[in-house]
């Protein structure tokens, strides 16, 4: 029995990037071996163990078998003879295809260190087409690595298009899908994610209601990049520079998702694209089955990132009425996550990479004003229910008008 270090660990060691997580390969033995030696079994479709002490997961050496469409359709083959080069073999890129023996001996018989060198993302070998979750993890890796130059190799990409013309991705459940959309908005360049998903074809299967924004114009006086669906990755972009938190991102890619359904004839112009956008973030939702917290923020982002922008045209009452629609005093980390997604959409513009955004701070400054408001017992003396939330609320206003006060007055030349 040989155990060997496998896939990421490997990889991310001989890049000098931290190791999250280790998975070992076990060669020469059977479940009955492992259970023996204290490991316990947790696979269901094949024997994966945990260790007894580490609880690092340790999977006998294995073979696959297409039998069936989807992902799901393998044939697995498990045996004390599998090498370790087949099991190998059966993994999605050369860069994940390599093992550390016991001596520290780096095993690679499909070229991933050279790969890791030239920073391609190259397939190990034909099965890759034979599952489908392999386009979105291949997006994902490529927004993993962007910032370190890896790209895609040609010949790995022409797969990926292939399995999207093929149909590979009607196979694909809301489940995998969202799993590996969540895991690529928390990645470095989540914008690549998007991109790669674009040139293999599959944003328009997996996300059409994100792929129906390229070829859409917005006023060049307000986004001089024009096409929507550029401005959505630069909106991603800057995203990922102001928070790591995926849903931030995925409110960020979202926002403006009802301008893809503006009437040709209205362009540039998308009077309305907020409510717009509203339903189709919900549709998507509930297609994906995306989490709630994800969905709450992205609603909120899409219906009030105008008015957001608008900070300082808005009359002290209106700026109150933001608040409350965002319940921005009894979320405040929330409405916290909502500025930032604003101030992606402002920054994620051509030339507007390193412009300040204002309006946070102003909106920041409101709501600091309006939580400390409170009545006392004398105030409250002879009110009760909906007549102490009208007092509550005109005080609340006029801490509010106090602070657009200052501001105008700060504002001044």
């Amino acid at each position: 029995m040989h155990t060997y270090l496998v896939g990421g660990a490997v990889r991310d060691q001989l890049l000098g990037l931290p190791i999250k997580e280790r998975d070992w390969v076990v060669v020469g033995a059977t479940p009955e071996t492992l259970t023996r030696d204290g490991y316990r079994q947790v696979g269901k479709d094949f024997p994966v163990f945990l260790h007894p002490e580490s609880n690092e997961e340790y999977a006998l050496a294995r073979t696959e078998r297409k039998v069936a469409a989807g992902y799901h359709g393998f044939e697995t083959r498990f045996s004390p003879d599998v090498t370790l080069e087949e099991d190998l073999r059966r993994r999605d890129l050369t860069i994940n295809a390599m093992a550390k023996d016991s001596n520290g001996q780096i095993i690679d018989p499909y070229g991933g260190r050279d790969d890791l060198s030239r920073r391609v993302l190259r397939h190990v070998s034909p099965a890759f087409v034979e599952d489908p979750v392999r386009i979105l993890r291949i997006a994902r890796f490529a927004a993993r690595y962007a910032h370190l130059g890896f790209t895609i190799a040609p010949e790995t990409l022409a797969l990926m298009q292939q399995m999207v013309r093929d149909g590979e991705t009607t196979a694909l459940t809301p489940e995998r899908v969202w799993q590996e959309t969540d895991r690529a908005l928390a990645e470095p360049a989540p914008h690549v994610y998007i991109t790669t998903l674009r040139v293999t074809g599959a944003l328009a299967d997996i996300f059409p209601e994100v792929d129906r924004l390229w070829g859409v114009p917005q006023p060049a006086k307000w986004h001089p990049e024009i096409d929507t669906g550029v401005h959505i990755l630069l909106v991603l972009e800057a995203a990922a520079r102001l928070s790591p938190l995926a849903r931030v991102r995925f409110a960020a890619l979202t926002h403006d998702l009802g301008k893809g359904q503006t009437p040709e004839d209205q362009w540039p112009a998308h009077k309305g694209h907020e409510d717009r956008s509203v339903t189709l973030v919900n549709e998507l939702s509930t297609r994906l089955r995306v989490p709630n917290e994800f969905r709450e923020l992205a609603l909120i982002v899409a219906q009030h990132h105008g008015v957001c922008h608008r900070a300082f045209d808005l009359r002290p009452s209106k700026v109150l009425e933001l608040l409350e629609k965002c319940d921005a005093q009894r979320r405040p980390e929330r409405f916290e996550e909502f500025l930032l997604a604003c101030q992606a959409d402002a920054q994620g513009r051509t030339g507007f990479v390193d412009a300040p955004y204002p309006q946070g701070t102003f909106l920041r400054s409101a709501l600091q004003a309006m939580g400390r408001v409170a009545l006392t017992a004398a105030e409250r003396e002879g009110l009760s229910g909906a007549a102490i939330g009208e007092r509550l609320r005109i005080a609340r206003l006029a801490a509010i008008t106090t602070v657009c006060d200052h501001r105008a007055a700060t504002a001044k030349p």
